[in-house]
């Protein structure tokens, strides 16, 4: 059972240790480490002792070991040894978090011996900066010769550690990776994540600096609004301010966020900035990137009658409920339906006739963006409920086989961006994960804290169907929307957007309006 040790029982070691750091990287941000810590003279082991630190994500990590004297079920007293990791140990300042997991070993020192390995994970923060085991093993197991644990009045312990960015400490995230987040302003749910994947859709980010918002509102126009965002995202050091962009949209309030579900908000934007893209050099940026198009058909079975109508798209909503993964999604969206019945087709000139229903896939978008249906009305609970069902998708997919006809250029797709949500349908957290050069080198953005991540944490952790997984920081927690690139569009989609890309007027603006805000923030710091 994992328990916890008070903190301020903290004390300085003075037994003799030595910590062999395994991952020596000089990079203290990263993500993961395994170390090392010997404790020397055990068997004189009074006190607790702490390893010096390992450096994983700007944090100290330490392994702190004590003598522990437990009672077993028979009321007898048993002396054991506890093992814990303690993060940040040393900080006084409260408001801090960080969530890790990884493995605790007691290694054995016989070449056939085994090593006693424990599980841990945890949310750090100051009220809790230690987590393990009050009762590792007992001191009987520990000192048995069989076991090889203790080698010359020694033992040694390793832990690997896996922690995700901290909250609420100085973490520079333009420094460990080049980018910047979005300030968590409140009741903007998943405003920040959409923002960000538009942000690194650069070629339209380049299209939205060019267009003319001279002499526009810059409390009323989303544009500026939306240029003013992407400025400061590509050229600040510190989280970015989106309070201007909401009240530009007209949405202030969690109400207006919760009425509406992210793909309204994003169609919405779209629509806002196409038709101020019109009769501009940038005019069909947002079609050219985002629109598919598709044939709704309905087809007789038994007269030769059927009418067909051809839609484009924006976007794609894929069923998750009994569903086991992406291709089952658009299996299931192309299949057909079937009328008949009280159902049947009313055929014109042929009366009532049986008849299929569906939809036929023409082209697909160079940007494509799939909204997983997570949310959806249970008519039992007369309420939405959350979906937190496995559904599996991929760095890679294939969706020629989903088109009317087989296309020039393959319909092959890279994965850009996962936007994920934990908790249920009543609130919850938003994060998304980007892969910002479509080389598989992706970054967690998660509002003003933003970081490196491995592979498997933007994929597979957020496939969904457990509650509560050892790795995740947070319950409940699956993929809700999925952007990918057409491979042969990547280097165009992903294009390098420069200071030049950028009009001289509205440089000229956001530098006045950045000066003049300055200003105010002096004044009204002297005035306080």
């Amino acid at each position: 059972m994992i328990e916890t040790s008070t903190a301020e029982n903290t004390t300085t070691d003075l037994i003799p240790l030595t910590t062999d750091v395994i991952n020596d990287e000089d990079d203290i941000a990263r993500p993961e480490a395994t170390f090392r810590f010997t404790v020397q003279n055990v068997s004189q082991l009074k006190e607790q002792v702490l390893s010096p630190p390992c450096y994983i994500r700007c944090l100290p990590w330490k392994i702190l070991v004590l003598v522990r004297n437990t009672t077993t079920p028979d009321r007898q007293q048993q002396k054991g040894l506890g093992i814990f990791l303690q993060c940040n140990g040393d900080c006084d300042s409260p408001g801090w978090s960080c969530y890790g997991l990884g493995e605790i070993k007691l290694l054995s020192y016989k070449p056939d011996g085994q090593h006693l390995c424990r599980k841990v994970h945890h949310m750090y923060h100051s009220k809790e900066d230690d987590w393990g085991f009050t009762h590792f093993i007992s001191w009987k197991d520990l000192l048995d010769i069989e076991n090889g644990f203790v080698k010359d009045d020694a033992i040694t312990i390793e832990a690997h550690v896996v922690a995700e960015a901290p909250h609420g400490v100085a973490w520079d995230s333009k420094k460990h990776t080049g980018y910047v987040g979005l300030k968590n302003q409140g009741a903007t749910c998943y405003m920040n994540s959409l923002l960000q994947t538009l942000f690194f859709t650069n070629v339209l980010r380049k299209a939205v600096y060019k267009i003319p918002t001279v002499g526009d509102d810059s409390s009323r126009s989303v544009a500026f609004a939306l240029q003013r965002v992407f400025f400061d995202l590509q050229f600040s050091e510190k989280p970015v301010a989106t309070k201007k962009l909401t009240k530009s949209f007209g949405w202030e309030t969690l109400d207006s966020f919760m009425q509406h579900d992210v793909q309204e908000f994003l169609r919405v934007l779209l629509d806002k900035l196409e038709n101020k893209m019109k009769g501009t050099l940038v005019e069909g940026t947002v079609p050219k990137l985002f629109e598919g198009k598709m044939t709704s058909f309905i087809k007789c079975k038994n007269v030769n009658c059927s009418s067909t109508r051809v839609e484009t798209f924006y976007d794609i909503q894929l069923s998750v409920k009994g569903k086991n993964n992406l291709y089952e999604s658009f299996k299931d969206y192309i299949s057909t339906e079937t009328l008949d019945g009280e159902n049947k087709y009313d055929a014109g000139e042929h009366g009532l006739q049986e008849a299929e229903k569906g939809v036929r896939f023409d082209e697909f978008p160079p940007v494509l963006h799939l909204h997983l249906m997570r949310f959806q009305y249970d008519p039992q609970s007369d309420a939405s409920v959350k979906f937190n069902d496995r559904f599996e998708f991929y760095e890679e997919i294939n969706l020629d086989p989903y088109l009317q006809e087989i296309p020039q250029v393959p319909a092959h797709y890279t994965l850009h961006a996962v936007l994920v949500h934990s908790g249920d349908n009543h609130g919850g957290h938003y994060v998304v994960f980007i892969n910002p050069k479509g080389d598989g080198k992706w970054c967690k953005f998660d509002d003003d804290v933003v970081s490196r991540c491995r592979k498997k944490e933007a994929i597979e952790y957020n496939f969904g169907g457990k509650e509560d997984a050892p790795y995740l920081a947070r319950r409940a927690t699956s993929a809700y929307m999925l952007i990918y690139i057409q491979t042969s569009q990547l280097n165009y989609v992903l294009q390098d957007v420069t200071e030049n890309d950028i009009p001289a007027d509205l440089y000229e603006r956001i530098n006045e309006e950045m000066r003049y805000e300055m200003v105010r923030t002096c004044k009204y710091r002297s005035l306080a």
